[in-house]
C-alpha cells in the first residue's frame, strides 16, 4: 500500500513537472519532410512511465501537404509514436532480455508495480532491440569503413581474443521454408546464430595459465550471412584495439567460414583451433580405427592426445596411415584425418602455451548458451528471425560488460582523418 500510495504520487509530480512545458514552439514548425506544419490546439496524450500513468497536455501542428500530425514536445520527451516512457521502457527491456515475456510482465508487476500486458512488454522489446540492432550495424559500417576512428582503449591490453562459434535457434516454418536440415525428413527446424565474443588477457596464474581480464567481454550475435557476419566482427575489433595490440588471436572449432572471416578481416592474427574440438576429432579418428587397433585402442588414443597437445600433426597422420582401409572406413579415416592436416598451422597448441594463449573456446560456447540458449532455446518456442534478432541485441548488450568503459563515452571517439 505505501508503495502504491508513493508511486501515485510520483506520478502525479512528474505529470506536473512534463506539463510545465506544454510544447507550444510557435504558429509554424518543420514537419521533418521539408514543410511546415500549424499548430492547431493542444492535446492530450496518456504516458506509461515508472511511476504510472501519466497524462500530457502538449501542442500538436498539423502539416496539411504530408497530411499529419506532430507534437514536438513528444520528441523532445522521446516518445513520439510511443506510449511509454524511455525509463520504463528500459525497465520493460531488461525483463524481457532475462526471460520470457510473460514471466517478464510478471516481474515488472511484482518488482516495480507497473502493469504491461504481455504483448505489449513484447512489442516494446523487439522495437528496443530491433534499434539496438540498425544503430549497432550502421555503427559497425562506419567504423569498417573507416569513417569512423574508435581511440584505441586505455590502458591498452596486451593480448585481445576474437572466440567465434554458431548455434541454432528453433525458428517457425516459414523462417525455414526451402532450407535442407540435419532431421531425419531432411527439413530444417532452426536457423543458425553466429556468435563472436571478444576478450583482453594481460596476466597468467600461478600455474601458468592465462586468465581472462574481468569485465572485458563484448559479444555481437546475428541471423546474417558469414560476409555480413565478418563486417560486424572487423567493426568490434577495431573498436576493441585490434589494431595497437601486441598479440591478436582468433580461435574457432575449425569451420571453414571462421577462418575466412580471420583471413580476410585479420591477417595479422594468430589463429588456433580450439583444443577440445580437436580432441573429439580425434576421439572420432580412433573409432573409425577401432576395429583395427583393438585392445590397443587406449593405448594409441593416449599416444595420439599426446602428439595433438604438442602439435605433432604428421606424428597423427603416420600413426594412422600404418593401418590400410579401403572403402567406407577409408572415406570416414580421410575425413577426419583432413579436419587435422587442413588445420595444422592452427594446432600448434605447446608453442601457443609456451606464449601464455588460450587454446580453448570454451568462453564463447559459454555464450551460446548463456546469451541464446537460456533465452531463445526454451521448450516450446519458435521464432521469427526478426523477433530473435532483435532480443539477441538487448542481451548482447546486457553481456557486453565494458560497453559503458569502451563504447558509450563520447569522447572516445574522432572521426576520420
Amino acid at each position: 500500500m505505501l508503495r502504491a500510495g508513493l508511486l501515485r504520487l510520483g506520478g502525479g509530480v512528474l505529470g506536473e513537472a512534463l506539463s510545465a512545458d506544454p510544447g507550444y514552439r510557435g504558429p509554424r514548425v518543420g514537419c521533418g519532410h521539408g514543410h511546415e506544419a500549424v499548430f492547431t490546439g493542444y492535446r492530450d496524450k496518456v504516458i506509461d512511465t515508472v511511476p504510472g500513468p501519466v497524462t500530457l497536455r502538449r501542442a500538436w501542428y498539423h502539416c496539411a501537404a504530408c497530411g499529419h500530425g506532430l507534437a514536438p514536445r513528444d520528441a523532445e520527451l522521446g516518445v513520439a509514436g510511443a506510449s511509454m516512457s524511455p525509463g520504463l521502457a528500459a525497465m520493460s527491456d531488461k525483463a524481457a532480455a532475462a526471460v520470457p515475456f510473460a514471466p517478464a510482465a510478471g516481474l515488472l508487476e511484482d518488482l516495480a508495480g507497473v502493469r504491461l500486458t504481455v504483448k505489449r512488454v513484447e512489442r516494446a522489446a523487439e522495437a528496443s532491440g530491433a534499434a539496438q540492432a540498425t544503430a549497432s550495424r550502421a555503427r559497425a559500417g562506419l567504423i569498417a569503413a573507416r569513417k569512423l576512428v574508435p581511440l584505441p582503449p586505455q590502458p591498452l591490453p596486451d593480448k585481445l581474443y576474437m572466440v567465434i562459434d554458431g548455434t541454432g535457434v528453433p525458428v517457425t516454418a516459414k523462417e525455414t521454408a526451402g532450407r535442407e536440415g540435419k532431421g531425419e525428413d531432411g527439413r530444417a527446424r532452426t536457423r543458425e546464430v553466429k556468435m563472436a565474443v571478444f576478450f583482453t588477457q594481460d596476466k597468467l596464474d600461478a600455474k601458468g595459465y592465462p586468465v581472462r581480464d574481468r569485465a572485458s567481454s563484448s559479444y555481437i550475435a546475428t541471423f546474417e550471412p558469414a560476409a555480413t557476419f565478418g563486417g560486424l566482427v572487423k567493426a568490434e575489433g577495431i573498436r576493441r584495439g585490434a589494431d595497437h595490440v601486441r598479440q591478436l588471436t582468433v580461435i574457432g572449432d575449425g569451420a571453414a567460414w571462421i577462418w575466412g572471416i580471420a583471413t580476410s578481416k585479420f591477417p595479422e592474427a594468430t589463429q588456433i583451433v580450439d583444443l577440445y574440438h580437436a580432441r573429439e576429432h580425434l576421439h572420432s579418428l580412433t573409432r573409425s580405427l577401432e576395429f583395427m587397433l583393438g585392445d590397443h585402442k587406449d593405448e594409441w588414443l593416449e599416444a595420439r592426445l599426446e602428439d595433438l597437445d604438442y602439435g605433432d600433426i604428421g606424428g597423427i597422420e603416420a600413426a594412422v596411415r600404418r593401418y590400410p582401409l579401403e572403402g567406407v572406413r577409408k572415406d570416414e579415416v580421410e575425413k577426419e584425418l583432413g579436419y587435422f592436416l587442413n588445420n595444422a598451422p592452427r594446432m600448434r597448441y605447446h608453442w601457443f602455451r609456451s606464449r601464455g594463449l588460450f587454446v580453448g573456446s570454451g568462453v564463447v560456447e559459454a555464450g551460446c548458451k548463456a546469451v541464446i540458449g537460456q533465452r531463445l532455446k526454451l521448450a516450446g518456442m519458435h521464432w521469427t528471425t526478426a523477433g530473435a534478432d532483435a532480443i539477441l541485441a538487448l542481451r548482447c548488450r546486457e553481456a557486453s560488460t565494458q560497453r559503458e568503459a569502451i563504447c558509450s563515452n563520447r569522447h572516445n571517439q574522432t572521426g576520420a582523418a
